[in-house]
């Protein structure tokens, strides 16, 4: 239960937004929606048992790891001084999952304003641009690896969300459950 725990946290903690247990199972890849509440449980009694300063909140049936209210005015400077807006953030994401990427994909994919995000990634050293036909190609830089902490062959690994089948979640006997 611990590794399941450790995955369903990790999930919650990355996405920073309230996802339903169907996603959180998918994404977690333990097919048993019971054992992934259970999980959800746990964790959100480990942290009001510890005074911790996260919490696990529940909204029609969904949740997200986020901050307690009488924390949030510590990190309220922190996210209006982060280096990346989401937009510019999930723009990169982009990037990264698709690694090199023509720029006219991108901006097909997120917009026009792809261009600006882009922009804003060339300047902070993230994402290389050199032309490449009509448009330009584009790639990470040594940065983003360092920056993020990642190891450049585990980048698509790790950023691979493997789709369940009706079957795995239909027979969850024949899942590794932990």
């Amino acid at each position: 239960m611990q590794e399941t725990k450790n995955k369903v946290e990790a999930i919650l903690f990355t996405t920073g937004r309230f996802m339903t247990i169907e996603e959180i199972s998918r994404l977690t890849r333990v097919a048993s929606q019971g054992i992934v509440k259970q999980a959800i449980q746990e964790l959100k009694k480990e942290y009001d048992n510890n005074n911790s300063a996260l919490t696990i909140f529940e909204e029609e049936n969904k949740f997200k790891l986020g901050i307690k209210k009488q924390f949030n005015y510590l990190t309220t400077n922190l996210l209006s001084d982060s280096e990346l807006d989401n937009p510019t953030t999930k723009t990169l994401a982009l990037i990264a999952y698709k690694k090199p990427v023509i720029q006219s994909e991108i901006v097909k994919m997120r917009g026009n304003r792809a261009y600006d995000h882009i922009k804003i990634l060339r300047e902070q050293g993230f994402v290389t641009s050199e032309p490449k036909g009509r448009s330009r190609l584009l790639d990470l830089t040594p940065k983003f690896f360092d920056y993020f902490d990642l190891v450049e062959n585990q980048l698509k690994e790790k950023l691979a969300i493997e789709e369940s089948t009706d079957e795995e979640i239909n027979n969850p006997a024949e899942q590794n459950e932990d």
